[in-house]
């Protein structure tokens, strides 16, 4: 199998050396696990950079749970993705682009060697897909491409491929990292896996269909949609609805108000799991697991909502914003396995139907992407660490040892001298303690004076952890001591610590990352004369917010930031959404909220350097916001440069072209090191 992007030269000392920004090309990223109904192998996807030319490619590999090895299942210069083993275990379908077209098809696989069959032939985005429960049929979500050229904005010019006008109707057109949405809607459709033919489920023009699962007896698909009146203005009137599988009348399931995903049907059929809060317009609210009845015999219910724990996996790592796995039913439908969100790291757990929570993985990093045998006697998981950026491990019941089954980023991470990192908790203004990490230089010296950088999240909903952060080693390996923490606004700590900035951005959140900064300079071995900060997207604004409220950072990094929420609200793929967090009205009703909470409302007091940092395709925090911050350092004399990245959207930093990747770090790098050792 092709191993493109090796940089094969920087792997040849027999010492341990420090993190280079070039090592992008040679990290794995490992995702997206799944499990054979006998247990005894894990399928999973591995992506990798071609170096030479930019691109990204993507194979399904299969593990031994037992340990027997690793190896590849697929194999070429384009993107598998998202390996499902069917119910018997002799087949897996999985997503590819593999033919050539612009859009990922479906594929068929026998799991005892041949070759892939193209499943789908459909002009659109294909998205989850599910087996059925004898295997002879798929479901998947789909959205066509448009056909009308008129509906679709105009003809396309011929030279340039644009279209000569988009004609908007809706208030949600975009999406960061996607782009512009066709008109036509995602809805489900089904292929039969024998006669390949393809069939629409559902249909409309004013919603979309999410999630679909399969009943147990087949006959039926259980799926969430939004049908109120104006879906794209109250996005959290998700409702659970299930249709015959063969077409037929839609039933919607009784179930609260409130945002609604990732359902799951239990094998007895009695009841549908699924993740969601009460309420809505309250994104800092904890995500529960909930349990509905389709035949609505018994009302929904919270099975965590007594915890105070976020289920789902909110903590950033190499990778990004971890993806949430569907909650998985025990056999007898008495215990749903789901990830939890808590105190710097995600955990596998449990709960009973009556309410006893269980943590199964008490993992110190993530338990990503998760599956079990069909015994539920067999797990396997996406591990993530401190010293792993992300490998597959298994294990056999309660209490069994856990075995690593994948090696991918072994020969890099091996060559590498880490910083190491110390957790701490420390009091915090509005009382009790919070997390934070500090991340010391290799070959660190406590009787050294080290310049200092204090990262801040994105999100807000969402935490730092025990993970391997490259961008964190790359800094810490030019020896600057890395602190983090998780502020109040953010996930993992409860509700209340979650809702504590609700209309109040730079309030407790500001408070705590000064809290954080006074620990760090308290440090014998931190330099209190040269200390940096820098965020991105949340992060951002947390930055741009501090060079307007103190001059004790000597430089600063501000990264797909926001700095003017009025100009948010209607600029982002999905300002409005942040209404009720701001204010609970929209600015033309209540500017002054608003731009209280607008880190450019005081900018005048700025004299920190800032460098900018920007991705000109960023559709959820628009370049303008950068430029606005720009124009305003420029004007009051503050030292500041603007670096701008074309064709990049908001993930730039874990999901961009690799070159533009690593461009970004050599920017950083560069700016705190003129600042901060000069």
């Amino acid at each position: 199998m092709p191993d493109a992007g090796q940089a094969m030269e920087s792997f040849m000392y027999n010492e341990p050396r420090r993190v280079r920004a070039e090592d992008l090309y040679a990290l794995r990223t490992v995702a997206g696990c799944d499990l054979s109904p006998d247990g005894r192998h894990a399928a999973y996807t591995v992506r990798r950079v071609c170096k030479s030319t930019q691109q990204t490619y993507s194979d399904i590999w299969v593990a031994d749970t037992d340990g027997g090895g690793h190896r590849p299942f697929t194999a070429g210069d384009w993107a598998d993705s998202g390996p499902k083993f069917s119910p018997d275990g002799s087949r897996l379908a999985f997503l590819s682009d593999r033919d050539g077209g612009r859009d990922k098809q479906l594929y068929l696989i026998p799991f005892d060697g041949g070759e892939a069959r193209r499943l789908t032939d459909v002009q659109g985005r294909i998205d989850s897909f599910d087996w059925s429960p004898d295997g002879e049929r798929i479901v998947f979500e789909f959205r066509p491409e448009d056909t009308d050229d008129a509906e679709a904005g105009g003809v396309e010019d011929e030279t340039s491929g644009v279209p000569v006008e988009r004609w908007i109707e809706r208030v949600y057109y975009r999406l960061d990292g996607v782009g512009y949405w066709p008109k036509s809607r995602q809805h489900l459709w089904t292929v039969e896996i024998d006669a390949g033919t393809v069939r629409q489920l559902t249909s409309g023009d004013d919603y979309d269909e999410h999630s679909p699962c399969w009943t147990p007896d087949g006959k039926n698909v259980v799926f969430v949609s939004n049908r109120c009146d104006e879906p794209d203005l109250r996005p959290d009137e998700m409702d659970l609805y299930m249709t015959p599988a063969n077409g037929g009348e839609l039933q919607r399931i009784e179930a609260p108000l409130g945002p609604k995903s990732l359902p799951s049907v239990s094998p007895c059929g009695r009841w549908v799991a699924y993740v969601g809060y009460e309420g809505a317009n309250s994104p800092w609210k904890n995500a529960e697991l909930w349990v509905a009845s389709p035949d609505g015999s018994e009302a929904a219910r919270s099975l965590t909502g007594a915890f105070d724990i976020a289920v789902g996996n909110d903590t950033i790592s190499e990778r990004g914003d971890g993806p949430a796995t569907r909650p998985i039913w025990a056999g007898d439908s008495e215990r749903v396995f789901f990830q939890v969100t808590r105190r710097g790291r995600t955990q596998l757990c449990s709960v009973t139907l009556d309410g006893a929570l269980e943590t199964v993985l008490d993992h110190d990093g993530i338990v990503g992407e998760f599956g079990f045998d069909r015994e539920r006697s067999t797990v396997a998981w996406v591990d993530v660490s401190e010293r792993s950026p992300g490998e597959v491990q298994a294990a056999n019941g309660a209490g069994d040892a856990w075995r690593r089954i994948s090696s991918h980023n072994d020969e890099l991470m091996g060559m590498l001298d880490l910083g190491g990192v110390e957790e701490v908790w420390f009091p915090s203004p509005g009382g009790g303690e919070l997390q934070g990490w500090i991340l010391k230089p290799p070959g660190f010296d406590p009787s050294k004076s080290y310049p200092s950088i204090m990262q801040i999240h994105g999100g807000p909903w969402a935490q730092y952890g025990n993970v391997f952060m490259h961008e964190f080693q790359y800094l810490a390996a030019h020896d600057y001591v890395v602190y983090f923490c998780n502020p109040r606004g953010g996930r993992g700590y409860g509700e209340a610590h979650a809702s504590a900035i609700r209309e109040d951005w730079g309030g407790a959140d500001y408070d705590d990352l000064m809290a954080w900064a006074d620990y760090a300079q308290g440090l014998p071995y931190v330099d209190e004369e040269r200390m940096g900060v820098t965020g991105g997207s949340y992060g951002g604004f947390m930055t741009n917010w501090i060079i307007g409220h103190t001059d004790r950072f000597k430089a600063a990094v501000t990264q797909r930031s926001v700095v003017n929420l009025v100009d948010f609200y209607g600029t982002s793929d999905t300002g409005w959404v942040w209404e009720p967090v701001f204010s609970g009205s929209p600015p033309w009703e209540d500017f002054e909220s608003y731009w209280r909470q607008s880190p450019l409302r005081y900018v005048g007091n700025a004299l920190t350097p800032t460098l900018i940092i920007h991705s000109e395709n960023d559709l959820r925090c628009p370049i303008s916001q950068g430029e606005q911050l720009f124009t305003a350092l420029k004007r009051l004399g503050v030292e500041t440069e603007l670096v701008r990245f074309p064709e990049e959207s908001h993930g730039l930093s874990r999901g961009g072209r690799t070159d533009r990747r690593i461009r970004r770090l050599n920017h950083i790098l560069r700016w705190f090191e003129r600042h901060l050792k000069r």
